[in-house]
């Protein structure tokens, strides 16, 4: 446990996978900023310090795991033309199921606070579902002008279903629930092939 008064390094990263290991092994409704603080092994008053209140801790760390993941396939462009298309689209829409993608979608529904503050950070230009499907339609665009895709393949299409797929497996999966990945497999197979 970090005493009081010390600083707590990459305090906000460090309370993130504390709140998601929690969500991931107990569900979200044992998510309170004490199980937070407690799991992060740091002081109990550490979340109220950083953020509002537990729904703006919710919400801010519903945003992270968006960036991180826009990011990511913000960065399929560089991939474009090596290993093979399908390989590289299933990795990223497997990355919206890392770290506990489905209890995330769980816990974010859970607090209505924390889903109006996610709302309205992408309505405001913040990364999110849109950001990820805008660039898998980019990178879908450079294979297909390498000629690694068939010209009848419509890149914005595509990502709309891989993120449809995600989103609804995300919405209406349970960390108890079936393992989303093999149905993303088979989506990305169906729509790029090998």
């Amino acid at each position: 446990m970090s005493p009081r008064g010390v600083a707590t390094p990459d305090v906000r990263e460090r309370l993130f996978a504390a709140a998601e290991r929690i969500v991931e092994r107990d569900g979200p409704g044992a998510l309170t900023s004490r199980s937070v603080t407690t799991e992060a092994g740091c002081a109990k008053g550490l979340l109220h310090a950083h953020f509002a209140g537990l729904d703006e801790f919710v919400a801010e760390l519903c945003l992270d795991r968006f960036a991180r993941t826009a990011a990511r396939a913000r960065a399929m462009a560089r991939l474009a033309g090596q290993g093979t298309v399908s390989e590289n689209l299933e990795a990223v829409a497997l990355s919206l199921f890392e770290r506990g993608g489905p209890a995330l979608s769980g816990l974010a529904l859970t607090r209505p606070a924390a889903t109006a503050r996610v709302r309205e950070a992408m309505r405001d230009g913040g990364p999110g579902f849109s950001a990820v499907q805008e660039a898998i339609a980019g990178y879908l665009e450079a294979e297909r002008a390498l000629g690694r895709l068939p010209a009848t393949v419509d890149p914005d299409t595509v990502a709309l279903a891989v993120v449809g797929t995600a989103h609804h497996l995300l919405m209406t999966g349970h960390p108890d629930g079936p393992d989303p990945r093999p149905a993303m497999n088979r989506l990305v197979g169906a729509l790029v092939g090998a």
